[in-house]
C-alpha cells in the first residue's frame, strides 16, 4: 500500500469548476495506475474516472463524461480529477485510489481493484 494525499474540495455553485489532486510517493507512483471515486450520503462509493500507468488509457463513469478530465503529473507524483460545469448531483466526498500493476496499460474501474486509498475530501455543488 502507498500513502495518498488527496486535496482541492471545497463548495460550489452549478456550473463552477473545481480540481482535486492526489499526490503519492514519488519512487511508486510510476507503479501504479490511478483512479478516482466517489461516494455521497446513503449511497455506495462509486467509480468516477480511472487512468493507466502510462497515461495512455482513461475511462469514466457515464455521468461525467465531457466534463471531468483525469490526469497525471509524473514529476510531481500527482494525480488530478479536473472537474468543470459541476452539479448538485455531483456533491460527494471524493477517495483517490492506487493499483499497483505490470500492464502499462490497464485501467481498472472497480474497487476491489484498488489497494491504496486517500483520506477522501469533500466536494459539494450548491444549486
Amino acid at each position: 500500500q502507498v500513502h495518498l494525499v488527496e486535496s482541492g474540495g471545497g463548495l460550489v455553485q452549478a456550473g463552477g469548476s473545481l480540481r482535486l489532486s492526489c499526490r503519492a510517493p514519488a519512487r511508486t507512483f510510476s507503479s501504479y495506475a490511478m483512479g478516482w471515486f466517489r461516494q455521497a450520503p446513503g449511497k455506495e462509493r462509486e467509480f468516477v474516472a480511472a487512468m493507466s500507468r502510462t497515461d495512455d488509457f482513461t475511462e469514466y463513469t457515464d455521468s461525467v463524461k465531457g466534463r471531468f478530465t483525469i490526469s497525471r503529473d509524473g514529476a510531481e507524483n500527482t494525480m488530478y480529477l479536473q472537474m468543470n460545469s459541476l452539479k448538485p448531483e455531483d456533491t460527494a466526498v471524493y477517495f483517490c485510489a492506487a493499483a499497483r500493476t505490470s500492464y502499462s496499460s490497464s485501467v481498472y474501474v472497480r474497487l476491489q481493484d484498488y489497494d491504496s486509498w486517500g483520506q477522501g475530501t469533500q466536494v459539494t455543488v450548491s444549486s
